[in-house]
């Protein structure tokens, strides 16, 4: 009896990923999928997966965003802290800006 043997290229949990599928594509759409992955951080394959199995993807530049963003909100949170509450409103306002615009981000990449 002979064993067949898969070569496993990757492992998600417990299971390894030893199977590929071909899929057609014209450039412009394989040119699209590669710039998707790169801006996920992901592979191509790992990007599909991901979208086809309902699974979130992330922008990387929306995770460099959201940080600059953050950092950005604790500056002006720091602002406002050590001018004694000077900046008042209007600092409050943006910090609010600032939230609603980074849960803005989330729910967009969790959807």
């Amino acid at each position: 009896m002979q064993l067949e043997r898969r070569m496993v290229f990757q492992k998600i949990g417990d299971d390894g990923l030893d199977t590929i599928v071909n899929v057609r594509l014209t450039l412009e759409e394989k040119e699209r999928l590669r710039d998707d992955a790169d801006m996920a951080a992901l592979s191509m394959s790992a990007l599909i997966r991901a979208r086809y199995f309902g699974r979130p993807v992330i922008a990387n530049a929306d995770l460099v965003m959201v940080k600059e963003v953050q950092r950005l909100g604790r500056l002006l949170k720091h602002l406002h802290n050590e001018s004694a509450g000077v900046l008042g409103v209007e600092s409050r306002d943006v910090l609010i800006e600032i939230r609603r615009y980074i849960k803005t981000l989330h729910e967009k990449n969790h959807a």
